[in-house]
């Protein structure tokens, strides 16, 4: 595409006129037009330019100072933005169209909502309540900032630089300071910076100097600035509440410590929410609809060290939900799907630059997997994986765009979902075809050579693949089968909860009842000879509920959960717990009375008994009062699964019954 003419603008422009000035409407769509073709020199003759056309164009960004001041309608459409910055050069906009550019995220909207108080409709929708948002959280971080602001005084010595100052305290800002759901971190972070910088530039032209505190001047100041971080403020939405949503009490009820565990700390768990997103027609009448599984998605990577994930996707009742763990907020809803996963991608755009995106791996009845743009909102993909259900799904660990599916159809095939295209959709290519005897229920590649071997836990018990893309077969064999106990009987030999606690530590359920298995792979492993069945090397056993019901998945917290980040908010009423120590391994799984079962299992990391001893308890047991029940009968609910995220920061857990409870740990 050339440079734009005058002659072009006249030919496209509306009324037709010899006169730029005059032109009201110009259409400029599919013209493959580059950032750089739009010269500031030519378009700000369009002196009554009220609606522009840029659909389906190349655009990165727009250039500042089009000189465009009268325009009330911009449509962009399937573009390349990757800023909507520029945006704010149009103060008497109205309408905007950003939709089909897929480097766009929900905070971008929330931005151009704040920088453009005149737009009515963004992308056709009216904009009154993402506004009413963006108020309530600028609000929010502009009296965040301000106290941040106010402590940072109090610990500055005498004598540094203005600039010294103001650079140090935006830097802190941007670090400590976090509020609103994970998937508008972008937003936050860039209203924080901008507040900051504000509040500093303000001081530095007042000329305040930093003053010289005597000493107990500055001891009282630590003091006052530690009860002050002791005090949890008022937890504020950032949008309407959420419908269906029952607030919970402070405390859950806590059961259920082993004996000789006085000198370990019980965790502190705060119930935040409980939800009601999966109902049918949205009904809150709805007790019935069966919830099964749920992820986080993976920890922002630009973010601070022990940034944690605060965004889960949770699978029932044909739908997956996509929510903020913090306010409870449903951030999307996807009809068809019981089955999720999360990757990062590194993806580039056409003018060669790199973008990490999250993106979520849904599958369901059809056998079909959609890989879905969550922060963006819309498909990028859709892999037509197998002819029946699909049962479980899961990413490579080592290779971002590695995705195991399990199906009903007894195979587990691992596709490359490959890179982006022309499109903006991805095109999985199929590496390999695993053939299972028995219906695979939970994947779980082995942490310590996740390229070589994948294990999974299936109705016939669990069993391992030799996954290495550097063998020339293609279909592939269960190679070893585990066996827990001798003469089993197949009913009794499956295993329907499967994860490793660490690099060498599994964890499993379902082949003995009442209790989970603890055992290790490497000297499971090393006693494999020729073999196609191996005993597992038990290390130890967990006391579990004595139900004979299957299908309630365990989930751990591997490696070492970290204390709570920067900016963490103690529970109310809870501020002198110690934080979690970084020795412990957690394991989590549900039962069929609607207890949450935790295990603390970091003694046995450390140092592993020589022979397994009786089942170790619980480090505690969780339940909570049923307040969504609102006196309708409800016979007992069944948590089917639960999911920490990472650095255990929020807990997730589903029941049969329709509810999703997240807590929060102190």
């Amino acid at each position: 595409m050339a440079p734009l003419s005058t002659r072009l603008l006249l030919q496209r422009g509306r009324p037709k006129s010899d006169r730029l000035g005059r032109i009201r409407s110009l259409d400029l769509s599919g013209l493959q037009l580059l950032t750089e073709h739009l010269d500031p020199r030519l378009l700000s003759r369009l002196q009554q330019l009220q609606e522009l056309d840029l659909t389906d164009n190349q655009l990165e960004t727009l250039p500042p100072e089009l000189g465009l001041v009268h325009l009330r309608v911009l449509r962009c459409a399937n573009n390349q933005l990757t800023d909507i910055t520029a945006f704010c050069q149009f103060p008497l906009l109205e309408e905007l169209y950003v939709e089909g550019n897929p480097f766009l995220t929900v905070s971008d909207n929330f931005k151009v909502c704040f920088l453009l108080p005149t737009l009515r409709k963004l992308n056709g929708k009216d904009t009154s309540s993402t506004c009413t948002q963006v108020q309530s959280l600028n609000r929010e971080l502009t009296n965040r900032v301000t106290a941040h602001w106010e402590k940072f005084k109090e610990t500055l010595g005498p004598g540094k630089e203005t600039k010294k100052v103001q650079a140090d305290f935006v830097k802190s800002a941007v670090r400590d300071v976090r509020y609103g759901p994970q998937s508008l971190s972008a937003f936050t972070q860039w209203r924080v910076r901008i507040i900051s910088e504000e509040l500093v530039a303000a001081w530095g032209a007042q000329g305040d100097s930093v003053p010289e505190k005597p000493p107990q001047a500055a001891a009282a100041g630590k003091a006052k600035a530690k009860l002050t971080a002791l005090k949890r403020p008022d937890d504020v939405p950032a949008g309407p509440p959420t419908p269906k949503r029952v607030r919970a009490s402070q405390s859950a009820q806590r059961e259920g410590s082993p004996a000789g565990s006085d000198s370990e700390p019980a965790l502190k768990l705060e119930p935040l929410h409980f939800l009601q997103c999966h109902s049918k027609n949205n009904s809150p009448g709805d007790l019935q609809t069966q919830l099964w599984a749920c992820a986080f998605e993976p920890a922002p990577e630009d973010g601070p060290s022990g940034a944690m994930s605060q965004t889960v996707a949770t699978c029932g009742g044909e739908a997956v939900c996509v929510m903020d763990c913090q306010t409870g907020i449903v951030l999307h809803k996807y009809k068809e799907f019981f089955s999720v996963a999360w990757t990062t991608l590194t993806v580039v755009t056409q003018a060669g630059h790199k973008k990490r995106w999250s993106v979520l791996a849904a599958a369901g009845l059809r056998g079909l997997v959609r890989l879905l743009h969550v922060r963006a909102g819309f498909c990028c993909g859709v892999i037509r994986a197998h002819k029946k259900a699909i049962a479980t799904l899961c990413f490579s660990p080592t290779h971002e765009s590695h995705l195991f599916t399990a199906s009903y159809d007894k195979r587990i095939i691992l596709w490359d979902i490959g890179a982006l295209d022309d499109n903006q959709d991805f095109q999985a290519r199929q590496l390999l075809t695993l053939d299972a005897t028995s219906i695979p229920l939970r994947l779980c590649p082995v942490a310590s050579c996740p390229d070589n071997h994948l294990l999974a836990g299936c109705e016939g018990g669990c069993c391992c693949w030799d996954v290495r893309l550097d063998q020339p077969q293609k279909r592939r064999a269960c190679e070893v089968e585990f066996v827990f106990s001798k003469g089993a009987e197949a009913s009794s030999r499956r295993v329907d909860g499967l994860a490793f606690v660490n690099e060498d530590v599994v964890v499993s359920k379902g082949n003995s009842l009442g209790t989970i298995c603890l055992w290790s792979w490497s000297q499971t492993w090393s006693t494999r000879g020729s073999r196609s069945a191996v005993p597992v090397v038990v290390l130890a056993w967990l006391q579990w509920s004595s139900t004979s019901l299957a299908y309630f998945s365990l989930s751990t917290c591997p490696g070492e959960p970290a204390p709570p980040p920067h900016g963490w908010v103690p529970c109310s009423g809870l501020a002198d717990v110690p934080c979690v120590t970084a020795e412990k391994g957690l394991v989590f799984c549900g039962d069929e009375e609607g207890s949450v079962w935790l295990y603390d299992i970091g003694h046995l990391l450390k140092q592993p008994p020589a022979q397994p001893a009786a089942p170790q308890a619980p480090s505690q047991i969780l339940k909570w009062p049923q307040p969504w029940a609102q006196g309708q009968a409800v016979s007992k609910t069944m948590v089917n699964a639960v999911v920490a995220d990472p650095t255990f920061s929020y807990l997730t857990a589903l029941t049969d019954s329709n509810i999703v409870a997240i807590w929060r740990r102190c």
